[in-house]
């Protein structure tokens, strides 16, 4: 999207301070907060791949809301629609990889695949940087906003081309809700499944205190550009990070076979490596950045395989949904970090994460989930 590189500076250009725009941010997640697990029901009750194709459409609403009406309302309707339409492919899009994957007798390459997923979707960042900078320079931010309106309504034709494979792997724990559950039914199976399954709350918590990180991303322009980078230029200033972030997924598949504590190391050093962009607050900053980006993309990749692992493919999408609920509430921290300290506090909350993160990552299942593979890392019995 040609918007997202500059919409952070289309709210400070349009009058909006600090904290107007943190509440906008905040706004987004409260919707995540609310819309998050309905819509991973929706996922699981009827179709993932359908909620994928309405999450591009309403998006694309929101997008033409910020053209039409550049003030705080207008912009706060864009981000109750695209915090809708995140949710609506939040779940799905992981159910559909991880149960496509079993279908096709791959189950133990998600890491792998999702974490190529994951470097294609910031790979895309790469010509929305340069879409970006050539579009302001040609019509500003309204140009480039109704541009990112046509991307999101192509890629909703997109996904709904994407084949959907059946609910695999169902246990026993599920069997007396019957073959065809109704909403209700699949959002209790799916709670409990987040709540009583041995071995999955904890990486839940991981997931979710590690995930809300994605929300620095947001806050890149505004730092970027307070160290001295000129508006036109920080899209592409900002590609180092991208770029790293691309690599750092890529390779996701082999932080995954560490151990939990060298994980936790690994997320330590990163958040190092943000807070000593912070303190020197100049464009050299970006390469500490960058590589602070690349660890943390990799790290988020695993989590998310590990959780993969632990759940059932009936309740898959909704205990995802789950996940992203508590990583949306996990995320106003973040707002609130950026407000006390910038990145200096930022990075202060991730050193918090990362020294919990190994207990975390270490809990074990009672019993291999039908449909899962055993996990990497020192994560079966025995493990180191």
């Amino acid at each position: 999207m040609p918007i997202y590189p500059l919409y952070a500076l289309l709210f400070v250009d349009s009058g909006l301070s600090d904290l107007q725009i943190s509440l906008l941010f905040a706004l987004w997640s409260a919707v995540g907060v609310v819309f998050e697990v309905p819509s991973g029901v929706l996922a699981d009750r009827f179709s993932r791949r359908g909620c994928l194709v309405a999450g591009d459409l309403v998006r694309a609403v929101g997008f033409a809301a910020w053209v039409l009406l550049p003030e705080f309302a207008g912009f706060a309707v864009g981000f109750v629609l695209w915090g809708i339409g995140s949710s609506l492919a939040s779940g799905a899009q992981e159910a559909l990889l991880y149960d496509g994957l079993v279908a096709a007798g791959a189950k133990e390459h998600y890491a792998v695949v999702n974490g190529r997923v994951s470097a294609a979707e910031l790979t895309s960042q790469l010509p929305a940087a340069a879409a970006g900078t050539v579009l302001f320079s040609l019509g500003g931010y309204a140009l480039a906003g109704w541009v990112s309106v046509g991307v999101a309504l192509a890629a909703a034709v997109l996904a709904a081309r994407i084949p959907e494979a059946p609910r695999v792997g169902e246990d026993d724990a599920d069997d007396d809700e019957g073959d065809d559950l109704g909403y209700l039914a699949t959002l209790r199976v799916g709670l409990r499944e987040a709540a009583a399954r041995p071995g999955v709350r904890a990486v839940l918590v991981a997931v979710m205190a590690v995930a809300a990180f994605d929300a620095v991303e947001e806050y890149f322009p505004l730092a970027v550009a307070s160290w001295g980078v000129p508006v036109a230029w920080v899209p592409i200033v900002d590609l180092p990070i991208v770029l790293a972030g691309v690599l750092g997924a890529a390779l996701a598949g082999l932080v995954n076979r560490l151990g939990a504590g060298a994980i936790g190391a690994l997320l330590a050093a990163a958040m190092l490596l943000l807070g000593g962009a912070g303190l020197l607050a100049h464009p050299a900053g970006v390469a500490a950045v960058a590589l602070f980006y690349g660890i943390y993309r990799a790290i988020v990749v695993v989590c998310d395989a590990r959780l993969q692992d632990r759940i059932a493919s009936r309740s898959r999408a909704t205990v995802t949904s789950v996940a992203g609920l508590g990583t949306d509430l996990v995320s106003f921290a973040i707002y609130a970090a950026w407000v006390v300290g910038e990145v200096v506090a930022l990075a202060v909350l991730g050193l918090l994460v990362a020294a919990v993160l190994p207990r975390l990552l270490r809990s074990r299942p009672s019993a291999p989930t039908p449909g899962s593979a055993p996990l990497p890392g020192g994560d079966v019995p025995g493990g180191g």
